[in-house]
């Protein structure tokens, strides 16, 4: 009986033996693929895919890591891992262990050392530069099509809704022309992955959410560029969207709860409507509607009540930003996600890192609907949305007809952008606004190629010295030019010198136009002249009413300030300057940023078409 156990006991252990598998050959993917000690949150969501990992029971033994809770969806193929994590873990790697039937599954999970490094935000002291990775430079030629992905399109620059080329390589190789514009932070256009049909080249269908699409280069890549970027004193904003997933993510396939998408059949689209969501009389089915349809038939739309699916966008955004030290985040479609779980979301992550600054993409063409979306916001009645930062479309609607009107008509002109800023009392905090005259979803301030600098001028010196956060989209320096209704593609040109084969090289001064380089030449200007000049990103407004044509404001600090006056118009003005006394007294003398004169206010002054004067 004895020799018949033992003989038992060694056929039991050689079995259990044979039977322990590696991770490999039954996981397919663990996310996030590694966490750091230190912490201040110190619970950890692991999901593991894997084929009937489900039902598998787990195990850690690592000193200080203990397991909370775990979560057993609707699909066989994920578990969802929840994990403590307390203060005194050591850094190191431990084992997670998967009992499933007669199988032991062993997954080495690593755990960093938090190095203590936080990152330096973005404010309204800073300029941001928003560029689309696929248009700017193609620094890396050996990326552009590659067999590993599901859809290995080609690069054609001849389709502009087409892949062409641009990567991560590419910036990091002209960061000194981005440096010399006097840009304080990038943003870019999301450059994680998007391996769908077509290519989309944009990146707002993201497919993998801790992979940097590999046609734009490696995490490692995508970490070295915010480094590069940092030494030059260049911060780096990173563009995220939790509304929706591309339609080819390996979620769409396997869902791991039923709940996980909204109108997982794909039935519903949103109806656009953003108003629905902040009219008191709405129906809750254009309510629903509005939040829970998807973006386009590509783009289905997650379910951010789903906790489970909120956790892991969560720790997603503090991933990237402890890896990568990413100074920000834009948040794409913000409105369309569910308010309440996206307002716990940036307390999350404001846990982690005090003051961190994001901004949300809220798409109203009024004041009342953007502001409505700002932190602590009095206009909202369901909730503080907790959002600091708000994207400021009304302004950007009306920039193109208010800079190039050439009119004294109440109501056009530069009366737009002052009767446009009348109603900055509606925001909680106009000095977290993000302000831009255009962006990749729309229209170029510029439609055609100017003749002249004027009212472009105009455009840019406001964007630079009133309140908020300025934000200039890239290629604007050159005066690209073009307008949605062509394509979307006519306003997300290829920089011309950042790819093989271009004969123009636009990064340099020789390969430039003489008007683009007067271009380049004012905006880096005054973009120098405004670091660290807190009376523009700190001080107060006042303005007056351009009712003569003249468009006239003080930013002021304490007992320092900057005046700048614009004529609007195509003509000559000789005004009486008795109408700005309050602000520019006769006598008062004044130094022009613009052409470095100096410059004595008399009782009437006359102005040429088009002036622009900058005056501290």
């Amino acid at each position: 009986m004895k020799t018949n156990l033992r003989f038992l006991f060694i056929i039991t252990v050689l079995c259990a033996f044979a039977s322990t598998v590696s991770a490999k050959s039954a996981i397919s993917d663990i996310e996030p693929p590694f966490w750091w000690t230190g912490m201040n949150d110190t619970r950890l969501q692991i999901m593991v895919h894997g084929e009937g990992i489900r039902d598998a029971v787990p195990d850690i033994d690592y000193t200080g890591v203990t397991i909370d809770s775990v979560a057993r969806l609707d699909s066989k193929n994920y578990q969802i891992l929840y994990v403590n994590i307390s203060p005194e873990t050591q850094p190191g790697t431990m084992t997670i262990t998967f009992r499933n039937g007669k199988k032991n599954i062993k997954i080495p999970y690593e755990l960093k050392n938090r190095d203590g490094v936080l990152p330096d935000t973005f404010s309204s002291e800073d300029v941001l530069y928003l560029i689309m990775p696929d248009r700017f430079a193609d620094g890396d030629t050996g990326n552009n099509t590659l067999k590993e992905l599901h859809f290995p399109v080609k690069v054609n620059r001849n389709d502009p809704n087409a892949r062409h080329g641009g990567d991560l390589k590419g910036i990091e190789k002209n960061l000194d022309y981005i440096e010399s514009l006097g840009v304080t932070a990038i943003w870019l256009n999301p450059v994680l992955e998007n391996d769908m049909p077509g290519g989309a080249y944009h990146g707002y269908a993201t497919t993998d959410y801790y992979r940097v699409d590999p046609r734009f280069g490696t995490n490692e890549e995508y970490r070295n560029l915010i480094a590069e970027s940092h030494k030059r004193g260049i911060k780096v904003v990173m563009d995220m969207i939790f509304n929706h997933s591309g339609s080819s993510h390996p979620w769409i396939d396997d869902l791991p709860s039923k709940d996980w998408l909204n109108y997982p059949d794909g039935s519903k689209l949103t109806n656009f409507r953003l108003s629905t969501i902040n009219d008191p009389y709405a129906s809750d089915y254009d309510r629903t509607r509005s939040v829970k349809g998807w973006f386009v038939p590509s783009m289905p739309d997650l379910n951010q009540e789903n906790p489970h699916l909120m956790r892991y966008l969560i720790q997603n955004s503090i991933w990237w930003i402890e890896y990568s030290k990413i100074d920000g985040i834009r948040m794409d479609t913000y409105p369309y996600a569910d308010m309440k779980p996206m307002a716990q979301w940036i307390a999350d992550v404001q846990k982690e890192y005090p003051g961190y600054n994001i901004v949300g993409e809220a798409w109203y063409g009024d004041v009342s609907g953007t502001a409505y979306w700002q932190r602590g916001s009095r206009l909202n009645k369901q909730g503080d949305p907790n959002l600091p930062t708000v994207m400021d479309f009304p302004t950007m609607i009306i920039a193109t007809q208010a800079f190039h009107e050439n009119t004294l008509e109440y109501g056009k002109g530069l009366n737009k952008i002052y009767n446009r800023l009348s109603l900055d009392y509606l925001y909680e905090e106009p000095k977290n606004v993000l302000t831009f005259l255009d962006n990749h979803d729309t229209d170029r301030f510029l439609l055609t190629e100017p003749e002249n600098l004027g009212a472009w001028k105009q455009g840019i010196a406001f964007l630079l010295t009133t309140r908020g956060i300025p934000q200039i989209y890239y290629g604007t320096e050159l005066l690209m030019h073009g307008n949605k209704k062509k394509t979307d593609g006519d306003v997300r040109k290829d920089v011309p010198g950042g790819f093989p084969g271009d004969t123009v090289n636009a990064f340099a001064k020789e390969g430039r136009t003489a008007l683009q380089n007067e271009a380049i030449d004012f905006l880096s200007k005054v973009a120098n002249w405004r670091k660290g000049n807190k009376v523009i990103s700190e001080g107060s407004l006042k303005h007056f009413m351009p009712e003569n044509g003249m468009y006239v404001y003080e930013r002021r600090l304490n007992d320092r300030r900057a005046v700048i006056i614009m004529n609007g118009t195509d003509t000559s003005l000789t005004i009486d300057m008795s109408i700005y006394s309050e602000i520019l007294p006769a006598g008062t003398k004044l130094h022009d940023v613009v052409t470095g004169e100096d410059i004595t206010i008399v009782p009437q002054m006359t102005f040429a078409p088009r002036a622009l004067y900058i005056l501290e």
